[in-house]
């Protein structure tokens, strides 16, 4: 009795940790994939970004994940920042936010699969350079074709609010990814944002990543510019596990 329960034990083991992990990084478009069930996950990303009148620094930005159910997770987004002004520096954490992803449907035919996705930003949880006004929503539809075994085609779409003049910013993404191997894969990408009351602006980007191990993920990626207002590049390297 004691044999058959450790060789089931140990065949669930295997079994859990069969499904590679699935991220929301590092492109801009998040997976409709939601973390398996009692199971966390954190993905964080390290990055600079030339605005148009200052750089940022991004050391980390941290999502961490619980797998409430088989269709639910519960999000926490902490982004550790600093910005250079030239002579003035504002360093500290952006407003917490805090959230969910919820998959409504998989994948079947010619229906991807869709997965809703929706934060607040805290205001008073931040540092005091980064302290918002408001309670900040935003929330983002995000879909995924299987084009291939190795091809996929996947896009947001949604909006979010600043949480320190309320105004609202619509988003779109689009990205092929590609499996080169069982370990490396890499993607291309179009994204943009459509401030209230100004000019949209668009981007693009591209990437790699790597899969250590199923629960253990490494990436680097990089972005430009294309059209209006926006950071005129980007650079980013992230890890990502699951436990």
């Amino acid at each position: 009795m004691k044999t058959k329960t450790l060789c089931l034990l140990l065949l669930s083991i295997s079994c859990w940790s069969q499904s590679p992990i699935q991220c929301d990084r590092p492109d801009q478009t998040e997976t409709p994939y939601t973390v398996p069930k009692g199971r966390i996950q954190s993905e964080n990303g390290f990055s600079i970004k030339q605005d148009v009148d200052h750089r940022n620094y991004s050391i980390p930005s941290s999502l961490w994940k619980y797998g409430l159910t088989e269709r639910w997770e519960l999000r926490l987004i902490a982004e550790w920042n600093v910005e250079n002004y030239g002579s003035e520096t504002l360093l500290g954490i952006q407003p917490l936010q805090v959230g969910a992803k919820v998959n409504f449907c998989t994948e079947k035919n010619w229906r991807p699969r869709i997965s809703l996705i929706a934060h607040v930003a805290l205001p008073d949880c931040a540092s005091p350079d980064f302290k918002g006004r408001f309670y900040a929503p935003n929330f983002r539809f995000t879909l995924q074709h299987s084009l291939t075994d190795r091809l996929s085609l996947g896009y947001n779409f949604g909006a979010h609010w600043h949480p320190v003049d309320g105004k609202r910013t619509g988003l779109y993404t689009a990205t092929l990814g590609y499996s080169l191997s069982e370990k490396w894969g890499c993607y291309g990408e179009i994204f943009g944002f459509a401030p209230q009351n100004e000019a949209a602006n668009h981007s693009i980007d591209g990437g790699f990543t790597y899969l250590i191990s199923p629960d253990f993920m490494l990436d680097l990626s990089a972005g430009k510019r294309i059209a209006g207002e926006t950071a005129k590049f980007y650079t980013a390297f992230g890890i990502s596990f699951r436990i």
